[in-house]
């Protein structure tokens, strides 16, 4: 296992910690994270990318909600709910090529969620990184505007 799934692994531990017992958990959270039998690369960069997925949670959730129209966000199972968090931050920031990202989010959805799971997940986030995409290249009709 890469040392970036293993980051991820612990901080999607972390927010499903956090959705259930709000931020006067997040001290556990730290410990349980530094705690983890993990080298400390991969425990400094979980610790990262935990606390930026929680201070972008409001955006994310905005983004989620669009692009899961059917599904209101607490109606969600848990697990997909910050799975699609996690994933959508990683969209935002850059982070990785969408495509990886969203690997990423079907593998762990396979590993700690339903089987239905990583076909809703890879649906919602194609919609959103179509969405992140549109937001930074210009449509053809712009360039065609420009000229």
């Amino acid at each position: 296992m890469s040392q970036p799934h293993r980051a991820r692994r612990l901080a999607l531990q972390g927010l499903c910690c956090l959705d259930v017992q709000g931020q006067k958990a997040a001290d556990l959270v730290d410990e349980f994270i530094v705690q983890a039998k993990d080298d400390a690369d991969t425990i400094s960069a979980a610790r990262e990318v935990l606390a930026a997925a929680v201070a972008e949670r409001d955006e994310c959730d905005k983004l989620l909600t669009q692009h899961a129209s059917r599904w209101e966000l607490h109606r969600l199972a848990m697990v997909d709910r910050n799975i699609l968090r996690l994933a959508i931050y990683e969209l935002r920031a850059r982070a990785a090529p969408a495509g990886v990202i969203i690997t990423e989010a079907i593998k762990l959805a396979q590993e700690f969620s339903t089987a239905e799971s990583p076909r809703f997940i890879n649906g919602v986030l194609d919609a959103v990184a179509k969405k992140i995409a549109g937001e930074i290249a210009p449509s053809a009709s712009d360039a065609e505007e420009n000229e």
